[in-house]
């Protein structure tokens, strides 16, 4: 039995932890993966858009090496903010489903257990479920949603699919590293959002081209040694060894719908709760992180979602 168990072993589910331990309430964070998994499965050479104060949760401080923080930094960093606050966590325990009881508490199930709980926080982020393409190929061992680092792919000819800083990363490494790139985008340029450093490079390597790219355009067929890209000026088919598909990620909102919270009718499917206390229709069922903007995940990031564990935690205390 908990006062409170948080769904998301992430930053902004750590956070809430922190926040948790420090009203003296009994909580339990439950992760599907391995601590702070979603950052985990970033490219092992990523670096943050973000300086490292913007990352920092529960007042500890984040020192980096650099302005921006890289993967590396930010995995040790937020593996020290749990040991040394000596979080309650419970990892590689996946949640399958939420029931409500009779008394006004949830039971919550896990591929591992069950536990109950007056009150309950989801903050599963989006990086789980992958935007597929829907072509044919597209499950050949040779295709990856999830990049990880660039050797493996040195004196390959590798396709880049997407236009934003996953795949603009992707594309400028393992180029570096000798593979033969191509990016396919579906629009006429490289995304606004990809960071400022690395956008002008991206650019000039396709101008001078040492990267091939063509914009609106899409893969249409994968398969063992080529694929076809349907292009404006009709279907073009290139050999190919490689395909890094960056095409984006999505939050888990099946499983909100399943336990019961509503979604907006419309393409963003943003999950109801209240913006001053984070609770959801569902009474003591809280939401934090990106999971609360629905299909628009880059409106939410860790720095302007700190502050959901604050209210969240207030809420609860408060309602005791």
């Amino acid at each position: 039995m908990y006062d409170l168990i948080i769904i998301g072993g992430g930053p902004i589910g750590l956070a809430c932890g922190l926040e948790a331990q420090t009203a003296g309430l009994n909580y339990l964070v439950l992760e599907k993966g391995c601590l702070v998994n979603s950052l985990y499965n970033y490219p092992a050479n990523m670096t943050f858009f973000s300086t490292s104060d913007r990352l920092e949760i529960g007042d500890v401080p984040f020192v980096s090496n650099n302005a921006k923080p890289t993967r590396s930094e930010a995995l040790e960093y937020y593996r020290r903010v749990a040991l040394h606050r000596k979080l309650n966590l419970k990892l590689f325990e996946e949640v399958d489903n939420i029931s409500p009881k009779s008394d006004g508490f949830y039971t919550i199930h896990t591929k591992k257990s069950q536990y109950e709980t007056k009150n309950i926080v989801i903050a599963t982020g989006f990086y789980d479920i992958p935007y597929l393409m829907n072509v044919a190929g597209e499950n050949l061992p040779k295709v990856t949603h999830y990049y990880e680092e660039p050797h493996f792919y040195a004196l390959q000819k590798v396709v880049v699919v997407g236009a934003n800083n996953s795949a603009v990363d992707a594309a400028l490494e393992t180029w570096r590293k000798g593979a033969d790139v191509t990016m396919i985008l579906r629009h006429d340029e490289i995304g606004s959002r990809v960071k400022y450093w690395a956008k002008p490079d991206i650019e000039n390597r396709i101008k001078e081209g040492s990267i091939k790219a063509f914009f609106n355009s899409e893969v249409t067929e994968i398969r063992e040694n080529e694929i076809d890209i349907k292009t404006p000026e009709g279907i073009v088919t290139i050999e190919n060894d490689y395909v890094i598909a960056m095409t984006g990620y999505q939050p888990n909102l099946d499983f909100l719908r399943k336990i019961g919270i509503t979604l907006s009718a419309d393409e963003i499917m943003k999950p109801t709760y209240d913006d001053e206390t984070q609770e959801t229709n569902l009474p003591n069922v809280f939401l934090a992180g990106v999971i609360c903007g629905g299909m628009n995940t880059h409106s939410l990031f860790i720095e302007n979602s700190r502050i959901h564990a604050v209210k969240i935690i207030e809420k609860i205390v408060n309602s005791q």
